[in-house]
């Protein structure tokens, strides 16, 4: 596909494909442009897509419709590198490494997709690792040298960023592996479903609705709802405990660096827990 497409849509009710569910937390490819000008002249973010943390030095990333960047309470976002490609599927699989999927920027020669993109340089300079014009992952996670994806409705998985083993087919938004890579999950329009043998076959949804998921440690499973509220599970999504609402109402991102430590991203900002979730304080705001 030579076209950028709209960016990444946001779950909403039970019972419709995900394809449906809501308008794109994005809006369209014009709407998305307009926004992500205003973010370059404010100094604030727009369409997120993606959170992390290097574990080299703690930095906190955040990929967007317009670029990876890094932000800090108090201080402005800062863009890491030139590229202001559209990073849609974002994860951190060890020091300053990150696996990246997306769109090139127009005018930059990079094609509509970019396949798996990896860096490991904190996000200073990226290398073309496979499915270049061809792959576009819109959720990537990781565990145990093992990345998952998913891309073009199918699970697929790799241990080198090379090869690719296609797995199951479904509607999905968001996946979350266990730190072992034992069990994959993925938010659906029939709730939080589970994979017992790396995303082969899945489990009937679970009945409560998670917009995105983050599985940082085994008793520790954290949910953010189509409405912005946020449960943990210690039974690895049998059951859910809700913790608080995020401030700024719809989701676009979640990540849980550990069982204290938690990123959320809504329309309204990024946000940083250091209490599990019960307390939030806004890292950056969102161009609205």
């Amino acid at each position: 596909m030579t076209v950028r497409p709209t960016a990444r849509p946001t779950l909403a009710i039970a019972g419709t494909s995900i394809a449906a569910l809501v308008l794109a937390a994005c809006g369209g490819s014009s709407d998305a442009d307009t926004a992500a000008d205003a973010s370059d002249s404010s100094g604030t973010l727009s369409h997120v897509h993606g959170l992390g943390i290097d574990p080299a030095d703690g930095s906190v990333y955040v990929a967007t419709h317009n670029g990876l960047y890094t932000v800090a309470k108090g201080q402005k976002p800062k863009l890491i590198g030139d590229r202001k490609d559209d990073f849609m599927g974002f994860t951190v699989t060890d020091e300053s490494t990150f696996a990246a999927s997306g769109h090139g920027a127009p005018g930059s020669g990079r094609p509509g997709n970019l396949g798996l993109i990896e860096t490991t340089d904190a996000g200073r300079t990226w290398t073309s690792r496979s499915l270049s014009g061809k792959g576009d992952f819109h959720s990537l996670d990781s565990a145990s040298g093992t990345v998952y994806g998913y891309e073009g409705g199918r699970i697929r998985v790799s241990s080198d960023l090379e090869s690719w083993d296609d797995r199951a087919t479904l509607e999905a938004l968001d996946l979350a592996v266990n730190p072992s890579g034992g069990k994959l999950l993925a938010t659906t329009a029939e709730g939080v479903v589970t994979s017992t043998d790396g995303g082969r076959t899945f489990s009937k949804g679970a009945k409560q609705m998670q917009a995105f998921v983050s599985w940082p440690a085994e008793k520790s499973l954290f949910g953010l709802s189509t409405s912005g509220k946020l449960s943990s599970s210690a039974d690895g999504g049998k059951s859910w405990k809700e913790l608080t609402a995020v401030p700024g109402g719809q989701p676009q991102a979640l990540t849980a660096v550990n069982a204290d430590h938690i990123l959320a991203a809504t329309m309204a900002g990024v946000y940083e827990s250091r209490d599990g979730g019960k307390t939030f304080s806004e890292l950056a705001p969102l161009a609205s």
